[in-house]
């Protein structure tokens, strides 16, 4: 099979075919005209070969540190050089080659190694030619491309080696070798075991040695010299020119960044960002209604969307409901909370600039909101009107931000802010999730009911003669809410998954896969609430705030007012760093969005709508992960790739569109009449299951946590992707244990029970970007750093 790539050529022969019984059209019954003595013959003598062609890319020395590394442990290591090699036959040179390479093998050992090699590099016995081939290319005057005579270079894995060989022969005349090779000089023959690590296996390995020898210039060098020793002088020597080529080198502080052309651009000037938003978005502004109308399966994409957002958000603001319920006592529950999402969604979908972001009230915000109202009941003043004064100063703040351009600063944001952020918030809502559930337990599994049933209530029960007593214990409720919270997350997690298995057809996968979501949440709650009614389940309750309860700002002491100017401050750059660490993940590049970036403008708009929210005394509402991202995907068509087995997604087109949201956030508006009833029906545990369900799918394309599992996962079986490529997998692992170390530091005052700690966690946020920038290009060169905290 034969592969062209740049100025290297691929070549593997896949297979082989016996024609013994087919004619030209496929036939076996032409066959039969055939005497018998010519058919015979025609089957003893004719086979088929299947030749592919692949592109490679050769080998860069300067970022993929694989390369040079190899050439300089080999020469280093006695590989074997044959000079002036007096062979004119393609299976004499390999057996010198083996000889040379197997030279320290134990001779049964070498022998069947011998023999394994030879069956994995050549055809057939009957045909000998290479099974698996690198050549070079050049560009003919004429135009076209041509192979080049002068090398050849063999690859072959086998089971019965542990470590790679390298053999190298240099002819004493130019050979006849191969039908597209009639001038070889130079034979590399390139062999590494089945199991090996991806930047490591026999490909790569022969990827580096073909990029030396595709140089003529240093093969007519090479022709010249009279020892090995001076033969590999020459190829180290040649090797450290590939590294410091001009053309390899690039600037890094750029990579690290995401598309930020657009905040570079703005200058610091009253409002110049939002100008420079309006300017930019507002020529698309007809058309993010219409592309949510057009195009091919666009329909399904923006229907299958609104349901999963009107899931993803409603649920969210349920189950934090319950939460805020708990700490304000009921003065925020899940009416206001469900209020405060549907009218910022709909504010943000229409005004809004990027309107893939999605609002919502986030975990972060549920404990800065205990915060304050566990300091407003030790001062003993009003917390609602605490609460909403801390959150007019936050508004203030922000309003502050965008008009005077402060969201430049997030050029300096990079994938090692994003990714901790990230995580934390998938850890969050695990949490959130893992202690509910524990709650459960202890109340009703563990009630000491159930421990004393036998000598308590049945000996009440006898001395009444009475029926009529309450049991306690209640463990059949603990079973069904985790059997409620992991089938949530499991059938979601499978339909979701559904579009990459086999069965049915590809629509009816993408269709099932689309809407796993509403899907999921339906049947748990049909399974938790007919299928066993018996069994009594935890349910929210709405209460019965007013939506509309105007604080009394004025009997607030001036002290508390400038108390709730601190804790506005240090809440704005929690609302800052939430806001444009989403719309960074959602305007990455490799999401090919068309129509620019506007991050000055939706903080000025969020800054609008809390404002609006804290007026009423409502939740607060920012741009939210994993939400966000999750929005972008379920509108985008997604091609996968596969690249020496690893599967990866790439996303080709992105249905950039206000519908989705808007429509779905109306939806969530008018589910205010479907409280208590009939969302009075989904129990709990689903909610919670919807919460791990998130954080579980926000894993999906998270750098940090891929190079997390590296640590356990087998070397051979390393995805061969650019960091891997291109950094020392020591320092791969040092930069994941130092984002570990951030995000044990964040996690740690996030979830600090003293609520005066956890007031530090939104400075801990903005400290994520010194220290990204100050002190982990001490720990690990910059060019490093441009793969692992790059963007490609």
């Amino acid at each position: 099979m034969k592969v062209k790539v740049n100025s290297l050529f691929l070549e593997m022969e896949l297979s082989e075919v016996d024609l013994h019984d087919v004619d030209e059209g496929g036939s076996p019954h032409r066959q039969m005209s055939v005497n018998l003595a010519g058919e015979a013959a025609f089957s003893e003598t004719m086979t088929l070969v299947w030749n592919q062609t692949q592109c490679l890319k050769p080998k860069n020395f300067r970022e993929e540190v694989r390369g040079p590394m190899d050439v300089s442990n080999f020469l280093s290591q006695s590989v074997p050089l044959l000079l002036d090699v007096h062979a004119d036959r393609l299976p004499k040179i390999v057996d010198l080659m083996l000889e040379a390479i197997l030279d320290d093998y134990e001779p049964e050992e070498a022998e069947r190694i011998s023999q394994e090699a030879k069956q994995t590099l050549f055809t057939d016995d009957s045909i000998q030619q290479f099974a698996s081939t690198i050549q070079g290319t050049s560009i003919m005057d004429g135009g076209g491309v041509s192979l080049e005579q002068g090398w050849l270079l063999a690859t072959g894995q086998l089971c019965t080696i542990q470590r790679r060989h390298v053999a190298i022969a240099r002819l004493a005349r130019p050979v006849n070798l191969e039908p597209a090779v009639s001038e070889a000089q130079f034979v590399i023959l390139v062999l590494a075991p089945q199991k090996e690590k991806g930047t490591k296996n026999a490909l790569e390995t022969g990827r580096t040695f073909a990029t030396l020898f595709a140089d003529v210039d240093l093969r007519n060098a090479l022709l010249r010299t009279s020892s090995t020793d001076e033969f590999k002088k020459l190829l180290l020597d040649y090797t450290q020119q590939l590294i410091h080529w001009r053309s390899g080198t690039r600037r890094v502080r750029n990579s690290l960044v995401h598309d930020i052309s657009d905040l570079v651009a703005t200058q610091w000037h009253f409002a110049a960002g939002i100008r420079s938003d309006l300017k930019r978005r507002w020529p698309h502004y007809l058309s993010d209604y219409v592309d949510g109308l057009t195009g091919q399966r666009t329909i399904q994409k923006v229907v299958s969307t609104i349901l999963f957002l009107y899931f993803t958000c409603l649920l969210p603001a349920i189950a934090f409901g319950v939460l805020y319920g708990d700490i304000t006592d009921q003065r925020i529950g899940v009416k206001k909370l469900i209020f405060s999402q549907a009218v910022g969604g709909m504010f943000f979908a229409v005004f809004g600039g990027q309107p893939l972001i999605i609002l919502l009230s986030t975990a972060p915000l549920a404990l800065y909101t205990k915060v304050i109202f566990t300091i407003a009941e030790e001062k003993e003043i009003d917390a609602l009107a605490f609460y909403s004064c801390v959150g007019l100063w936050n508004a203030g703040f922000l309003a502050f931000y965008s008009v005077f351009n402060v969201c430049k600063i997030i050029q300096w944001s990079s994938r090692n802010t994003e990714e901790i952020f990230a995580l934390f918030i998938s850890i969050a809502f695990t949490v959130d999730s893992v202690l509910e559930l524990h709650k459960n337990f202890d109340e009703n599994y563990n009630s000491p009911a159930c421990y004393g049933i036998n000598i308590t209530t049945s000996l009440i029960a006898n001395l009444t003669n009475s029926t009529d007593v309450v049991d306690k214990c209640r463990r059949d409720n603990s079973l069904l809410s985790v059997a409620l919270l992991l089938g949530t997350v499991w059938l979601s997690s499978t339909l979701y998954e559904f579009r990459k298995s086999p069965y049915l057809d590809a629509n009816k996968r993408e269709f099932l896969s689309d809407f796993a979501l509403p899907v999921a949440v339906i049947f748990m709650s049909f399974v938790g609430s007919y299928l066993a009614r018996d069994i009594t389940l935890e349910r929210f309750v709405p209460g019965n705030t007013s939506l509309f309860t105007i604080p009394d700002l004025q009997s607030l002491p001036a002290w508390a007012v400038f108390l709730a100017m601190a804790l506005g401050f240090a809440l704005s750059l929690l609302f800052f760093m939430d806001q444009n660490v989403s719309s960074a993940m959602v305007n990455s590049p490799k999401n090919n969005l068309q129509k620019g970036t506007s991050y000055h403008l939706d903080l000025a708009i969020v800054a609008a709508i809390n404002g609006f929210l804290s007026v009423f005394g409502l939740a607060w509402v920012h741009a939210a992960l994993p939400h966000s991202p999750l929005h972008l995907h379920s509108l985008a068509d997604v091609d996968e790739r596969v690249d020496q087995g690893h599967v990866y997604d790439m996303i080709v087109r992105v249905r950039e569109t206000r519908l989705t949201g808007l429509v779905s956030h109306i939806l969530i508006a008018l589910s205010l009449l479907l409280v208590p009833m009939p969302l009075h029906f989904i129990p709990t545990p689903v909610l919670y299951g919807l919460f791990v369900f998130i954080a579980l799918m926000s894993l999906n394309g998270n750098q940090l946590f891929e190079r997390i599992l590296l640590f356990v996962t087998e070397q051979y079986a390393y995805p061969p992707n650019h960091y891997i490529r291109r950094v020392p997998q020591r320092k791969i692992h040092l930069f994941t244990i130092i984002q570990l170390s951030q995000l044990a530091i964040v996690c740690f005052f996030g979830f600090f029970p003293n609520p005066y700690v956890k007031m530090i966690f939104p400075v801990i946020i903005l400290l994520l970007l010194p220290t990204r920038h100050l002190l982990v290009p001490k720990l690990i060169d910059a060019r490093y750093l441009s793969a692992l905290d790059g963007n490609h």
